[in-house]
């Protein structure tokens, strides 16, 4: 029967137990994966970056582990960043302490 519609055996198999386990030989849903750990702390982040834009990743880190309670790596809070459409820093014509060199 596979043959019959150019499919392999296993995919039948497949749609197969799912009929007799559902009634149905449907897609199953896409899986929604892991919640953001830090969605719970978007609006503070928000706030952080507006109140100093040159923060460093670790410095951000730090400020929400300390507020929120959250472990967080670097990682997480350059995705979270990215997620939110936020920059990772003001410029990078500018210097760490705004001085130009001679």
């Amino acid at each position: 029967m596979a043959a019959q519609f150019s499919i392999h055996k296993s995919t039948l198999e497949k749609w197969w137990y799912r009929w007799r386990k559902t009634g149905s030989c449907a897609a199953l849903p896409p899986a929604q994966g892991r919640k953001r750990t830090l969605q719970a702390a978007e609006k503070f982040i928000r706030a952080e970056v507006k109140k100093r834009p040159d923060v460093t990743l670790a410095e951000l880190g730090e400020r929400i582990r300390e507020a929120k309670g959250l472990q967080v790596s670097e990682s997480m809070v350059c995705r979270e960043l990215q997620i939110l459409h936020l920059p990772l820093k003001k410029s990078r014509f500018t210097t760490a302490n705004a001085r130009r060199a001679a």
